[in-house]
């Protein structure tokens, strides 16, 4: 596993559109001025990469600029971390532009950097693993960075500081409050705190016992069924075969896989189909353990549970659902190809090596 060095103040950080281009439409300026703002008070330096702030016609249409700006931040070894705006649908499209790329490829793999982002940004995270990178599923910068309240949301800044860090190891905790989506983030929002709740459940086990323990490997569920069936465009599946980014069997034998569900808020008997897809292609039983994001806004809480129980019913694999990663808010960090254990009798998730190399 190729590990990055933790940021520093007076780093350079890229902000790259590697999907939807939300990022330079003018609905957008205050949440981006907001972002900028916060960025600099942790001392860091944005750079946003040149095509990040294309509108999203032209995004949507030039793939390969969202590639081109990947491969650009990379390749300039003054940048130390690289976060993505948003996500989006289409994310996929950059992979064979950068896979076919031995320019990119030998960057990322020599200067490895901080990349940070989730939904969609699924497509990156598992094409960066594939050669050999641990990158990292949390915030993204309209999400997180751009939280319209006064501060950023004290649970998602107590793991982006870890960033800053290189600790021995370090525990994901049940956040104790919760926050629903906004209905709007125009700038009349500006200051205005998220609708919130206390957390009434914590993490919750829903399958298995004692402790597991193995590498950090997942993303959005959407996007990795898609990467699987090529549900959402027919060239996808095919993408991701040529250049074999998906784990074989004995490879998910060491992982812990971890999935959430987007805002597009899957109905259960979705999910039942998805999760049925992989139960038959065995990763569900090849896997070491399963965490599962808290749904967003809590919607189709129960209902999900029990999807998750009848599907591993006769399947002995660990299930520790309710974690704070992904769509729902406030979000932790999970690193991917890092070595976690998960304690089902002490519903506790620990991170156990130190996420960064240790240079400076």
């Amino acid at each position: 596993m190729i590990k990055s060095q933790k940021l520093n103040k007076g780093d350079k950080v890229a902000i790259v559109s590697l999907s939807r281009g939300l990022l330079g439409m003018p609905f957008c300026k205050h949440e981006l001025d907001i972002a900028i703002k916060r960025l600099e008070e942790f001392g860091l330096i944005p750079v946003i990469m040149p095509n990040a702030l294309k509108d999203m016609d032209y995004l949507q249409n030039h793939p390969e600029a969202r590639a081109s700006d990947l491969k650009q931040a990379f390749m300039d070894t003054s940048i130390k971390g690289i976060i993505c705006a948003v996500g989006g649908d289409d994310t996929y499209k950059t992979i064979p532009y950068l896979m076919e790329d031995k320019e990119f490829i030998n960057a990322a793999k020599t200067h490895p950097k901080i990349f940070t982002g989730f939904s969609d940004t699924t497509n990156n995270h598992l094409m960066l693993s594939k050669l050999g990178l641990s990158t990292f599923y949390g915030p993204c910068l309209l999400t997180d960075l751009a939280e319209l309240d006064k501060e950023m949301l004290p649970y998602t800044k107590q793991y982006f500081e870890k960033f800053f860090k290189n600790e021995p190891s370090f525990e994901i905790t049940s956040s104790p409050i919760w926050y629903y989506d906004r209905e709007s983030y125009g700038p009349e929002e500006i200051g205005k705190p998220r609708k919130s709740q206390n957390e009434q459940h914590g993490f919750e086990v829903l399958n298995g016992k004692g402790k597991v323990t193995g590498k950090l490997y997942g993303g959005c569920l959407e996007s990795l069924y898609s990467a699987y069936t090529g549900d959402r465009y027919g060239d996808e599946k095919k993408i991701y075969a040529k250049y074999h980014i998906l784990p074989n069997l004995d490879k998910w034998k060491e992982k812990i896989l971890f999935i959430e569900t987007s805002e597009e808020k899957m109905c259960p008997e979705k999910l039942e189909t998805v999760l049925s897809f992989f139960k038959n292609n065995k990763i569900l039983e090849s896997v070491k353990g399963i965490i599962v994001g808290k749904p967003i806004d809590e919607e189709y809480y129960e209902e999900y549970k029990q999807v998750y129980k009848k599907i591993f019913a006769d399947l002995d694999t660990p299930v520790l659902y309710n974690v704070n990663f992904g769509h729902s808010v406030p979000r932790c960090i999970l690193p991917y190809n890092a070595e976690a254990t998960i304690d089902l009798d002490d519903k506790s998730i620990i991170i156990n090596t130190p996420i960064f190399e240790d240079i400076r």
